[in-house]
């Protein structure tokens, strides 16, 4: 039975402030918001990354997140391949992709691309696949 739950945030731990904020503000599309020298916060409409950097000395997990050591999914809003082409005009490489995949609300097309410090992220897109003309 679910109660209703949905994530809030999620954590995400930087090594470099100026090219991270800069990868998920100009590639991502992210409201960056400084909250001191040790965090901040990524927001995206509803939702945030909750960003820990150099010697942030707050209240984590048992054992915090390092830089590099998260994998996130973001959902693509159009097709995946205009996904691919935003990517390259970024400069950044897919490292997968783009494939099939059942993702959270059925089937869906993926690639894989890692930010500065070597996180792994995907897009998924629910777009529908246009036939080959």
């Amino acid at each position: 039975m679910s109660v209703g739950l949905r994530i809030d945030h999620c954590v995400i731990a930087v090594s470099n402030w100026q090219r991270s904020d800069a990868f998920y503000r100009d590639v991502l599309g992210a409201e960056v918001e400084r909250r001191d020298d040790w965090s901040a916060r990524y927001r995206f409409g509803d939702w945030q990354l909750n960003v820990h950097g150099p010697g942030f000395a707050g209240l984590s997990a048992a054992v915090p997140v390092a830089p590099g050591n998260s994998d996130l999914c973001f959902v693509w809003p159009g097709a995946i391949e205009d996904a691919v082409q935003h990517l390259e005009r970024h400069g950044v490489a897919v490292e997968h992709g783009p494939a099939d995949t059942t993702a959270t609300v059925g089937a869906g097309r993926h690639l894989y691309f890692r930010d500065p410090d070597g996180s792994l992220l995907e897009l998924v897109s629910y777009e529908p696949r246009a036939d080959p003309a």
